[in-house]
Formats: C-alpha cells, structure tokens, sequence
C-alpha cells in the first residue's frame, strides 16, 4: 500500500506543479512547446503505468461487495470515456486539456461544442465506474483520488481561464456543432480503437478479463 501511496503522490505532483502557469510557461521557454508536449505526455504515460502497476500489487482488504452488474456497467461507459479522451486529446481546446495545438476555431469546436472539457470527464467516468466495480481499499484511494481530481480539475481550470482572458473568454465559446473529418476520426475512430486496445491488455497487465462478458 505504501508503493501506491507514493506513485499516486508522485503522478498528482506531476500534474499539479507543470499545471501552474509561471512553472508550465518556464518549460515551455526552455525546451519549446511541442518538446514539452511530448515529454510530459511520456512522463504521465510512465507514471500512470507505475501507478495501475502498484495498485495490482497493493494487498486486497474488501470494503463492499461489487456484483456482476457493476462489470457490464463499466463495460458500457468505458466506450463513450474512451471517445472523451481521445476526441479530447486531438482536438483544439483553449478551455481545457489537450494535445492539439491548432487554433480553436469556435465554428467547428468538434468535441469541445459539447463538453467543456472531454480529457477530463473521460478520466472521472474511468474512475468512478472502476471504484464501483472494485470494492476494496486500494481501489478506493487510486480511483477515488482520480475521480477527485478530475472533477476539481475543471472547476480549477474554469475559474483560471475566467481569469486568465477576461472578456477574451465569451469569444471563445463555440458558436456552432460542426465537426471536421479528421475530428470525427479522432474521436470516434480513435476512441473505439483505444477501447478495443484495453479490452485486449486488461487481462495481460491488470488481471481480470472484462471482455469475457462480451465475448464469452
């Protein structure tokens, strides 16, 4: 438990510290925004595979009873969770998280026309269908922290951006619905793929094999 304790530290310190604009925009200076990009992207990468790692090793000690209901339940919302963060990831977002540089162009916002913020809601589905369905201690602290932080994560970033550009951010909210191509790709096709893609490592790096219920 202790190992868990101290990944989860360590992944939340390397999210909140690069999170503050005065330490984000020093990095930036000094190794460039897409080094930066890529590097923090490998960082979170590696310390979100130590912190799965130590929660598969931290002892079980029950606290409820998760049924069989609570699989298909997370079977079923890890899909649109998947579209979340890949749509989220790829594309423009000034208000949020997300890889793509781009300008946003608030005529075809792609996934931001509809959630504010998709990186984020994708991670607190993840989290909250992984608590329900696991009911013990170690489960509790890893996703009950993660659902935590996503959910604080957008108020936090709401009232940065309201502060940030001022009147600027009224004329950044999308005027339209319209997707491009490459965002419906991104999104949808990216999404499935990823869902596929842990489906099929589930049982190789974490244990139980949730796809058993949907090809028994």
């Amino acid at each position: 438990m202790t190992e868990l304790l101290l990944a989860l530290l360590v992944f939340l310190a390397s999210h909140s510290i690069p999170a503050r604009p005065r330490v984000r925009q020093r990095l930036v200076d000094r190794f460039g925004h897409a080094n930066y990009l890529i590097g923090y992207g490998l960082l979170s990468i590696v310390l979100l595979v130590w912190l799965i790692s130590a929660a598969v090793r931290a002892p079980i000690i029950p606290l409820w009873s998760s049924g069989l209901w609570s699989w298909h339940v997370a079977l079923a919302v890890m899909l649109p969770a998947c579209w979340l963060l890949t749509g989220g990831l790829t594309t423009a977002n000034p208000f949020s998280v997300t890889l793509n540089t781009a300008q946003f162009d608030p005529a075809r916002p792609g996934l931001v026309g509809l959630v504010r913020h998709p990186v984020l809601w994708g991670f607190a589905a993840w989290a909250g269908v992984h608590l329900i369905a696991n009911g013990h201690l170690a489960a509790l602290i890893l996703f009950g922290v993660f659902l935590l932080f996503s959910l604080g994560g957008m108020a936090l970033l709401d009232r940065r951006k309201h502060r940030q550009l001022g009147p600027g951010y009224a004329r950044l909210l999308p005027t339209g619905r319209r997707w491009t191509a490459r965002q419906l790709l991104a999104t949808f096709g990216g999404g499935t793929a990823l869902y596929a893609l842990l489906l099929a490592m589930h049982p190789v790096l974490i244990g139980p094999n949730p796809g058993a219920l949907l090809f028994p």
